[in-house]
């Protein structure tokens, strides 16, 4: 077995490689830019070498360095993750010249399969059912937008050296077809160093479900089960989950024995995904094949018990694969959750910046029957960059049933303590308990067709709310309680502890009783009874406890006369006051927002990638003011209504920061 590996990659997949490598009793090499030089990767390496600037294409993705990084080290072999150089032949072929072996499939399979224009056209050849679409590269946009009409809208524009959302635009119309064919264009360059893009026709209501197999050396070839990856945002897949709710054991057969039968093709040799279509007649239609490891391969792991890294470095030391199709089952169902660094509430646009506070879910079983795993790579006072991904973690459940790694994923997401950032952990949590999510009815348009207008925050049915009120009552019971046994104020100034209070929650006042009892508190709220038992004390974060019998778990925050609570996906402000102090309040006026209607604020941390206008210009509705680029991805930012601009201050290349003003407009 191989003695040291390095790892050509960073972030949560490099710390991933870490530990199995670990298991297996081999050493490992890290990679670095100036960026993560104090990354998490970095540390658990046994050795690290720098490799350049922050920009990847200045450090991860030159190659020569990667190669000497390899020879300076010793390391035998190389395992490149995911993105990055995970699929590149050359990279791989480079490797070969100088002895050292690629954790992955053969150059021949990559250059087969990794690029997505002539995977399509090797799969159509070998009889494999394919969307319909146009496999040449595209010279321009005026040919992207004549292609895109034979096609027929809506149709896809997809990045051919593309993966994990980038480089791929959906276009309803002609208009949408250009900014999409440049936007595309661009992000493929900036991403892959690789601007070239196909386009195929986009199934509507679609399901997205992929096959994983695993080859050897030696003409094995086994498939893995399948993946449910159509909950995305963007294209970006944002909750998977293993096996899916919508496959019949007819159907996953005859995906997974046509995947392995594409392997076979082309000699595939290691983990790989195939990519598929499916329909809600459970057609299924090729995708393309990712010749590398997956983001969300751990729910595979988690009910098949196969270490999927294990077995790729075993196949790349020449090892024959020692599990048989039969040996595959299925044992339970794993969710999982992307975790990024974004802000749902403002468009899902990138947060950039430093985790001060950074404390996941503990792992293992969770005491209610499932196991949680949190794949990461950063840590409390880590930073975001806005040079790459921005995903903080991947978060994931296994248990008996779906239901019960849904309940599970819902818990440990309101276990997961991020500040410092924005994120996305609210939306992925009013995600999983939406109605629809639940029954499985799952399509691709799930996120755009239940969140039409955005994602504002999480709702709260109303036992929730009055879970909610009763627990803010008890923290704030608490800390009433926890100041007189520090000051002794009960003993020496005869303060009493009130028993009725007057919560608000939003605009809605209720009025309450509580009484202190072993392990907690009843709560009187109206006609009912709320037993809150907890051992929450002053200054934790978290509340965990029960309520009427059944576990509760809330994020605190104090907030002047009361908390600020996250529970289930949404914010709670619940102010506690007295019944006299809840009419005084009454009487205070309300500070109203300022305007910035006729400002152009910069939504995110960001680069300009340009400023279509100028100062005096009248612009009108829907026309592109500026665009802005953070963590490889291009938004453009477009005028709300018609307008004159008065002033511009910025330029392209500038760095901006989150509301920082861009335009002032008459």
């Amino acid at each position: 077995m191989f003695k040291k590996i390095l790892i050509a990659n960073r972030g949560e997949i490099a710390c991933r490689v870490i530990k199995t490598a670990r298991k297996m009793g081999i050493k490992t090499v890290a990679v670095y830019s100036d960026a993560d030089a104090d990354a998490l990767h970095v540390e658990m390496a046994d050795e690290a070498v720098h490799v350049g600037a922050p920009p990847a294409a200045e450090s991860y993705l030159i190659i020569d360095r990667i190669v000497k990084a390899c020879l300076d080290t010793g390391a035998e072999a190389v395992h490149p993750g995911y993105g990055f150089l995970s699929e590149k032949a050359d990279f791989c072929a480079e490797l070969d010249k100088h002895g050292i072996k690629f954790i992955g499939p053969n150059v021949h399979a990559i250059g087969a399969m990794g690029d997505k224009i002539e995977s399509k056209k090797l799969a159509a050849a070998a009889g494999v059912n394919t969307v319909p679409g146009y496999l040449g590269v595209i010279k321009d946009t005026d040919e992207a937008v004549k292609i895109a009409k034979d096609i027929g809208f809506p149709v896809m524009i997809k990045a051919s050296a593309g993966g994990g959302g980038k480089g791929m635009r959906i276009a309803w119309n002609e208009e949408e077809t250009r900014e999409g064919f440049q936007s595309a264009t661009n992000e493929a360059r900036s991403s892959f160093a690789d601007d070239r893009v196909f386009i195929e026709k986009f199934v509507t209501s679609p399901r997205h479900i992929e096959i994983q197999v695993l080859g050897d050396k030696h003409g094995n070839v086994i498939y893995v089960n399948e993946r449910e990856c159509s909950i995305q945002r963007r294209n970006q897949k944002v909750i998977e989950e293993a096996p899916s709710p919508f496959l019949d054991e007819a159907t996953r057969k005859a995906m997974g024995e046509q995947s392995v039968a594409l392997a076979k093709e082309v000699n595939y040799d290691s983990a790989g995904t195939v990519e598929f279509i499916v329909d809600g007649d459970r057609n299924f239609y090729f995708l393309e094949m990712n010749t590398r490891l997956q983001v969300e391969h751990p729910v595979t792991e988690l009910i098949t018990g196969i270490d999927l890294v294990e077995q790729m470095i075993r196949v790349a030391y020449g090892e024959t694969l020692s599990i048989k199709q039969e040996d595959v089952g299925i044992n339970g169902w794993a969710i999982e959750s992307r975790v990024y660094a974004e802000d749902p509430t403002r468009g899902f646009l990138p947060s950039i910046g430093r985790l001060t506070h950074y404390e996941p879910p503990a792992e293992g079983p969770d005491g209610n029957g499932a196991v949680v795993r949190n794949d990461t790579g950063v840590f409390a006072g880590a930073e975001i960059s806005m040079f790459y991904d921005p995903m903080i973690a991947k978060l994931c459940t296994h248990a008996p049933t779906r239901g019960q790694a849904i309940d599970a994923q819902r818990a440990a997401l309101d276990a997961f303590y991020i500040r410092g950032i924005s994120h996305n952990i609210s939306f992925v949590s009013a995600v999983l308990g939406h109605e629809r999510f639940r029954s499985g009815r799952l399509t691709t348009g799930f996120i755009a067709e239940e969140f039409p207008d955005g994602f504002s925050g999480g709702t709260l049915d109303a036992l929730a709310l009055d879970n909610l009120t009763a627990a803010a009552v008890a923290l704030h019971r608490r800390t009433q309680e926890r100041e007189i046994e520090i000051s002794g104020q009960l003993q020496n100034h005869g303060r009493h502890l009130q028993t009725q209070y007057v919560v608000q929650v939003g605009d809605e006042k209720r009025s309450v009783k509580v009484e202190t009892v072993d392990g907690g508190y009843d709560v009187g709220l109206g006609h009912h009874l709320l037993a809150v038992r907890t051992d929450w004390l002053p200054g934790m974060k978290i509340l965990r406890g029960t309520v009427n019998g059944k576990p509760i778990i809330v994020q605190v925050e104090k907030k002047g006369e009361g908390f600020r609570l996250f529970h289930s996906g949404a914010e709670v402000i619940a102010t506690v006051r007295t019944p006299r102090g809840a009419e005084l309040a009454a009487l205070m006026p309300v500070k109203l927002p300022p305007d910035t209607s006729k400002l152009l604020l910069c939504p995110m941390p960001g680069l300009i990638v340009s400023i279509n206008v100028e100062e005096g210009e009248e612009v009108k509705a829907g026309q592109t003011l500026a665009v802005v680029e953070a963590m490889k991805m291009e938004n453009v930012l477009k005028a709300e209504r018609d307008g004159k601009v008065a002033k511009v201050n910025g330029k392209k290349g500038d760095s901006f920061s989150v509301d920082q003003v861009i335009l002032e407009f008459e």
